[in-house]
């Protein structure tokens, strides 16, 4: 309607009302179409992932004012920049990926980026998550980043340490997934089922719960830890955080008000 001037083919005719009739099952615009903006970036997306939402940019932002703060204004990007960086359940690697995308735009090279990892307990998802990295941040970076498959920080070396640990997990109670679901929205429960894995949780924080004490572990000395999590549940997951030994322990609120991020530092 907007571009009368045009003429359909009728394989494009046959294609739209196709895509209209999986639209009005339920299943969201961006698995239809297969891209969705995040952070200004077109990301690829598949049932495999979770569709990032606005409100996740907020861990971006945090996760690179924090970086910012750590890096001297005189070091240079290319060469200087050791920040070690992990991505947990990092699924389409939205998070990850907008934040090295915005710090290579201040670098002449790759060289400081050998380690950043991204995580995920899907081999699909890690894939899709590999699509995007290799699209958006282009083949020199791909050298410094790795993939690994597996449950949250399990992955990694048991030894291994990290200055900033990010994650999207999943933090909706098991009961409400169902609901949501029901809709059509065909989003993977692996994503969004925070009680999975432990049949007597019921808050949606079961793993939160594990996440945080690995994050513990894994943290080196100042290091910090940024988590999404829901706004039912924020409070309490930063009870688990101060419990766990963190400090700095903050909460930040969403664009429509609610708690949505939680950090700790070690």
């Amino acid at each position: 309607m907007a571009h009368r001037e045009m003429e359909l083919s009728l394989e494009q005719w046959h294609r739209f009302n196709c895509d209209i009739a999986r639209r009005a099952t339920g299943l969201p615009v961006a698995y239809i179409t297969g891209h969705k903006e995040f952070y200004g970036l077109d990301f690829l997306v598949t049932p495999d992932v979770l569709i990032p939402k606005p409100d996740t940019e907020l861990l971006v932002e945090h996760a690179l004012k924090e970086i910012h703060s750590r890096i001297p204004d005189t070091a240079d990007y290319a060469q200087d920049f050791m920040y070690r960086m992990i991505d947990v359940c990092t699924g389409s690697g939205c998070i990850a990926v907008s934040v090295l995308h915005e710090l290579l735009n201040k670098a002449s090279g790759n060289a400081g980026y050998r380690t950043v990892t991204l995580t995920d307990i899907s081999p699909e998802a890690l894939a899709v998550a590999k699509q995007n990295a290799e699209r958006l941040l282009g083949q020199d970076a791909m050298q410094g980043i790795r993939f690994l498959q597996g449950d949250l920080l399990n992955s990694t070396g048991t030894e291994e340490k990290y200055d900033l640990i990010l994650s999207n997990p999943p933090y909706i109670p098991a009961a409400e997934v169902t609901e949501l679901l029901e809709d059509g929205r065909k989003e993977p429960r692996l994503a969004l089922d925070g009680d999975a894995g432990d049949p007597l949780s019921k808050d949606g924080l079961a793993v939160i719960r594990r996440l945080i004490l690995q994050a513990w572990e894994h943290l080196g000395a100042g290091g910090l830890f940024l988590c999404e999590t829901g706004e039912y549940n924020a409070e309490k997951a930063l009870l688990l955080m101060k419990a766990a030994g963190f400090r700095e322990v903050t909460a930040f609120r969403d664009l429509s008000g609610q708690l949505r991020l939680i950090q700790g530092r070690s």
